[in-house]
């Protein structure tokens, strides 16, 4: 196992948070705001703490991703760049958005709220995937 590139995970973890602010403000936003409703699930949890779990565990997301890579290693990648996106697309897909559509069919939450948050997931992930190929 190589080592884990650190500048990369916090790096991929700002770049999801980059994605976070245009999914779900320009881009989602007002239709995510129509699933909830006005105050719907932000009256459950202050802002700021919200922010601040957000960014420790996308952190901790991108710090087992920057494992992932590593585990596969730099020679192996650097002949294979597609890893990055398939490894990291691959984990959105078949891990993070299936949980989150069962926890969202738990609690009967609009399918159009699981679609935008998966693709949310999807579009994080290969962001992700892009800096740890990029800072590779």
């Amino acid at each position: 196992m190589g080592p884990v590139n650190w500048m990369a995970v916090f790096v991929a973890a700002l770049a999801a948070l980059g994605v976070a602010g245009l999914w779900y403000g320009p881009l989602f936003g007002r239709a995510k705001l129509e699933a909830v409703g006005p105050g719907g699930m932000a009256a459950r949890t202050s802002t700021a703490r919200t922010a601040v779990v957000t960014v420790l565990l996308l952190l901790l997301t991108a710090a087992m991703m920057g494992h992932m890579f590593a585990r596969v290693g730099t020679e192996t990648l650097a002949v294979k760049p597609w890893l990055y996106f398939m490894m990291s697309g691959g984990l959105a897909l078949f891990f993070v958005i299936p949980a989150l559509a069962l926890s969202y069919l738990h609690q009967r939450i609009a399918t159009r709220l699981g679609v935008i948050d998966g693709g949310y997931w999807l579009v994080a992930y290969l962001a992700m995937g892009l800096v740890f190929w990029i800072l590779g």
